[in-house]
């Protein structure tokens, strides 16, 4: 063969490829239009605009949301932020040969997905996060092209495929945060990662310790471990990483020192190692001068915070609140940039309150309570219209406030309570338009109080109690329309109570005891709709007493130790106020036998006397023959059950009543019966106005261990009294002198001398027992049980810490956990309760109380029971809220209470979140484990380890749900098209509602141009200043999309 021959031998196949090529290329290009098609099927949108361009008849891509590459194949298919629902079609998609990204974040996609997704070997972009898919992500090992990979808050669970992420060596961006999956130890396979820039891994059960091969991954720009099981010390490793610019460490159980070599991370801009375990110095933060945000609340730091953080330029964020730091913040501190807010409460630092932190005018919020700072409060912060909260309380500062602190425009609280502050209030305070809460009180302040204080008309709190005010309250304080509790007491004001004052619709609760008050008591405080305490004791007030009082329905009112005269009104006579009118020598009343009777103030002739007399005497026996007559008729003739009636009555009433005494014990009948106790049964009253009570009846000794009366009648028969029951009278001693909203009303007690009836107002949603435990499961959502849990708490702290002496429950259990009509909880049933004597030796109580599964386990050694035997009867309460099981279960095995169950089942992240009631939510399962935290506290086996009333209820107030679920946790990032030579911008942090959460970027002609990184996934908008507040529970910012040229949602809406 000729090498002509050979060469069109070889050649004469090209006609034929090409005819076939051309029939191939119409094939892909029809190929690819069915599959875009398909999705349209699949995918639902609200917005008609979505797939508005998707049409047969067009360019596919032309579609919105697809790029073709120079062939016209589809390369890129981002269909993120579009309100998309439905199963994602994987195995469809993936026949897209050369797609290289798929980004559908930002949607409510859900179903699982199929292994399909490996046939989408050239991704080098996948982007799944925020959508509400289930079950395990699949194996994606054939991905090795990817450089981002987005998988946060999609909902995946199960183990997570590691090993997966062996061959992806070229990864730069790695997103998996915020997924419930399986527990597991920080994964090597990651550690190979060399390229990594990007590592968010916040919230998804990670466990164990840091390894220190976490130091070869030396391209990190950001690094977020937040919210794991974390362990162990930092590795000192970590200092490798001298790109990083954040580090997100926080609520984990990190333990020990700050690694040497942290300071080399000079790089780090925001650091927050919150929430742990951490202890000893700062030091090695001394070197990071280029933070912009540092926060380590909630450790155990000690020593000084270093000089050299007054020297840092770019720190606009400190938080240090809840350690153990001592000595003088930096003289300097945040003089330098923007500064933003500090806190440094709760800890032991001292020295003068630094400077210049609002030298920018940027600062927003200063706190530093409960400390030990001195010196006086520096003029600067008079100068500083951006200040929202100004807190110092509880230290010892001292000279006077400077003046226009007072009257900062954008206030809204003032706390500077428990120092040695002195001075006037000055008339700077009526440019105080936003202040809502002024807490001064436990000071030196003295002068009058201004008039001008009417024009901060936003006040809803006034404390000034405790300080050397005098001259008259002005008149212009009926002004304030929102205020709802005044507290001016232990002062010097004199003169008269303004009349003004009953214009204050919104009143509830003024004390003004103990000052030179003198004149008449407003008539208008009796026009005041919801005042509920009122407290004007020790004063030199004189006239009568107003009858308008009448109409008030007060839990506590002080009138005592005044100089008031005349009749007492007959509403107010009742034993609840029996101290009320003490000190006043010229009261009278018929119906307090402690003070005199009021004269009469005519007199009849004595023969008119003496023929009204007879008249009523004769009434009197005809009325009295009627009623024999009666009685025996009823008796012989209808056989008429026994009846309450008959007994004489005592009825001591310990707030205003509305009702009578044969109201009640008319309704004293079988059917009326809701409720049996141990000691007593509990019967619904409905009164003829409509209102609802609830009676209990009280045995003397239990039911059946004495004669019962004759007759057929359905009342329970009651015991006779030689001895009044003790449970009787602990339940009256206790709650007739109790004033508190979280603990049930007891409105008067009847009694005879065979029965004991207390009157109660009635909570119609029945006990949290009622609805844990008997079907009512749906109706208690995590916010309500988290609210019946806090509000309990609020009732027991006031039992142990608000009363005279301390009361103790003894019976603390969800059965007596009463709830109202908007499930908010009262604390019942006192038949147990025990009242400590003040002498120290009578501390505790030396009786067998309590229910089975709610009782303290010092009763099985002792019978020595003090406030923190309730404390583990709540803690067990607690656990009921949180797991929705009884107290006692068979499957509890030998373990046979909730709480050693509880405690072996305290293995892994995934043995505690499976601790948590099926019916809570996925989302609210974090928040119900911080209450279960809370009370395993309440739960150890030694009374000395136990917390106190007071610490629960503030340990449950940081664990509000509300807060944490408004929560948005977003941090500056590096833009990808950014230069990695150019450092990402810095300058002023914007805060977002909740206290230390922040967005970040810099202004720019009156806009934020943001380079952020939100939930593990980067976006450049920019956001107009408008846009930045929302509602206090919904952030939803909206801006353009600078990377992708488009309009889009960028944030996440929380409700």
């Amino acid at each position: 063969m000729s090498a002509e021959d050979s060469c069109r031998r070889n050649r004469a196949p090209l006609p034929l490829l090409l005819c076939l090529l051309c029939l191939f290329l119409p094939f892909s290009s029809a190929d690819e239009l069915a599959i875009l098609l398909n999705l349209t099927a699949t995918l639902q949108s609200p917005d008609s605009s979505v797939f508005a361009s998707w049409a047969p008849d067009k360019p596919l891509c032309s579609f919105a949301g697809v790029t073709c590459n120079s062939n016209g194949s589809v390369h890129e298919l981002n269909l993120s932020s579009k309100q998309l629902s439905g199963e994602l079609p994987l195995d469809s998609i993936c026949e897209l040969k050369l797609l290289e990204k798929l980004a559908f974040g930002f949607n409510s996609l859900h179903g699982t997905l199929s292994g399909g997704l490996n046939n989408c070997a050239r991704l080098r972009y996948l982007d799944l996060g925020n959508n509400r898919f289930t079950g395990p992500f699949p194996d994606i090992s054939s991905l090795v092209e990817l450089r981002y990979l987005y998988l946060n808050s999609s909902g995946f669970s199960g183990s997570f495929p590691w090993n997966s992420l062996k061959g992806m060596t070229n990864l730069i961006s790695l997103s998996i945060g915020d997924n419930p999956f399986d527990s597991s130890p920080f994964p090597e396979q990651i550690l190979g990662l060399r390229e990594l820039n990007w590592l968010y891994m916040s919230n998804c059960s990670i466990g164990g310790e840091i390894p220190p091969a976490i130091g070869g991954l030396t391209k990190l720009i950001d690094l977020e471990l937040s919210d794991n099981n974390i362990t162990g010390r930092l590795p000192r490793e970590i200092g490798n990483l001298i790109n990083l610019w954040q580090l997100e460490l926080y609520n984990n159980s990190l333990t020990g020192k700050l690694p040497v070599g942290l300071g080399n991370l000079t790089k780090l801009q925001n650091f927050d190692a919150s929430m742990n375990y951490l202890e000893g110095d700062l030091s090695e933060l001394r070197f990071l001068n280029n933070l912009v945000s540092l926060q380590l609340f909630m450790n155990g730091f000690s020593g000084e915070v270093p000089t050299e953080f007054g020297e840092f330029r770019k720190l606009v964020n400190l938080s240090l609140y809840t350690n153990k730091l001592t000595g003088p913040l930096p003289a300097k501190l945040g003089s330098w940039a923007k500064f933003d807010f500090i806190d440094v409460s709760d800890n032991l630092l001292t020295g003068p309150i630094p400077p210049d932190m609002c030298e920018q005018g940027t600062m927003t919020e200063l706190l530093m309570l409960q400390n030990k700072f001195t010196g006086e409060i520096p003029e600067t912060y008079g100068n500083c219209p951006t200040l929202t909260r100004f807190r110092v309380s509880n230290n010892s500062l001292s000279g006077s406030v400077p003046p226009g602190i007072w009257g900062l425009p954008a206030l809204n609280i003032i706390d500077v309570t428990m120092n040695q502050l002195e001075g006037p209030v000055t008339a700077d305070i009526e440019n105080a338009r936003s202040l809502g809460q002024l807490f001064i009180s436990n000071n030196r302040f003295s002068g009058q109080l201004p008039k001008e204080i009417s024009k901060a008309g936003s006040l809803v709190t006034i404390d000034l109690s405790n300080n050397q005010f005098s001259g008259d309250i002005p008149s212009t304080i009926g002004e304030l329309k929102n205020l709802g509790s005044l507290h001016l007491e232990n002062n010097q004001f004199s003169g008269s109570i303004p009349e003004s004052l009953g214009s204050c619709g919104s009143l509830s609760d003024v004390n003004m005891a103990q000052n030179l008050l003198n004149g008449k008591i407003p008539l208008s405080l009796g026009s005041l709709p919801v005042m509920n305490s009122l407290n004007l004791s020790d004063n030199k007030l004189s006239g009568r007493i107003p009858s308008t009082l009448s109409s008030l329905r007060l839990s506590l009112l002080d009138l005592s130790n005044n100089r008031l005269t005349g009749q007492i009104p007959q509403s107010l006579s009742i034993e609840a106020y029996n101290g009320s009118f003490s000190g006043n020598p010229g009261l009278c009343s018929a119906a307090i036998s402690s003070f005199s009777r009021c004269p009469s103030s005519t007199r009849m002739p004595k023969d008119i006397q003496t023929l009204v007399v007879c008249l009523i005497v004769g009434i009197v026996f005809l009325l009295m023959l009627l009623g024999i007559f009666l009685y025996k008729h009823r008796r012989d003739e209808k056989h008429e059950d026994y009846s309450l009636k008959d007994e004489s009555w005592d009825v001591k009433s310990f707030r205003v009543l509305s009702f009578t005494e044969d109201e009640i014990l008319d309704s004293i009948k079988q059917e009326n019966l809701i409720g049996k106790g141990a000691s007593g049964n509990v019967y619904k009253v409905v009164l003829v106005n409509g209102k609802e009570l609830a009676v209990k009846h009280i045995w003397n000794a239990g039911p059946g261990s004495g004669r019962p009366r004759k007759g057929r009648g359905t009342t329970a028969p009651m015991l006779g009294r030689a001895n009044k029951s003790k449970e009787f009278e602990s339940e009256v001693q206790t709650l007739s002198s109790i004033r508190h909203v979280n603990v049930v009303k007891l409105y008067c007690s009847i009694t005879s001398d065979d029965s004991s009836l207390l009157v109660y107002e009635y909570l119609p949603n029945g006990s949290l027992w009622d609805k844990l435990h008997t079907g009512g499961k749906t109706e208690l959502d995590w916010h309500a049980r988290y609210e019946v849990a806090l509000g309990a708490a609020k009732g027991l702290e006031y039992l142990h810490h608000g009363y005279e002496r301390p009361v103790i429950h003894r019976d603390v259990k969800s059965s007596n956990i009463l709830l109202d009509e908007f499930l908010k909880p009262r604390i019942a049933d006192f038949g147990l309760a025990k009242i400590v004597q003040t002498d120290s030796t009578k501390d505790s109580t030396k009786l067998i109380a309590g229910t089975h599964g709610y009782i303290a386990p010092e009763y099985g050694y002792s019978y020595k029971v003090n406030e923190k035997s309730d404390v583990y009867s709540f803690g067990v309460v607690l656990m009921e809220l949180v797991t929705g099981k009884q107290p006692i279960e068979p499957e509890f095995g030998e373990k046979d209470d909730i709480v050693n169950w509880v405690s072996s089942q305290l293995k892994t992240r995934e043995t505690i979140l499976g601790l948590v009631d099926s019916r809570i939510p996925e989302t609210m399962r974090d928040d119900a484990v911080k209450v279960l935290r809370i009370a395993i506290l309440c739960t150890a086996a030694l009374p000395a380890q136990r917390p106190t009333m007071r610490s629960v209820v503030h340990m449950l107030e940081d664990a509000d749900p509300w807060t944490i679920y408004a929560q948005v946790r977003v941090s500056v990032a590096r833009s990808p098209s950014l230069s990695s030579a150019t450092p990402p911008p810095s300058g002023l942090l914007l805060r977002l509602q909740t206290e230390r959460q922040f967005i970040g970027g810099y202004i720019h002609s009156r806009e934020l141009l943001c380079h952020l990184y939100i939930g593990g996934r980067l976006c450049e908008i920019r956001v107009r200043e408008a846009e930045m507040m929302k509602e206090r529970f919904a952030k939803l910012l909206l801006g353009e999309d600078m990377s992708g040229g488009g309009k889009g949602v960028c944030f996440e809406l929380l409700l």
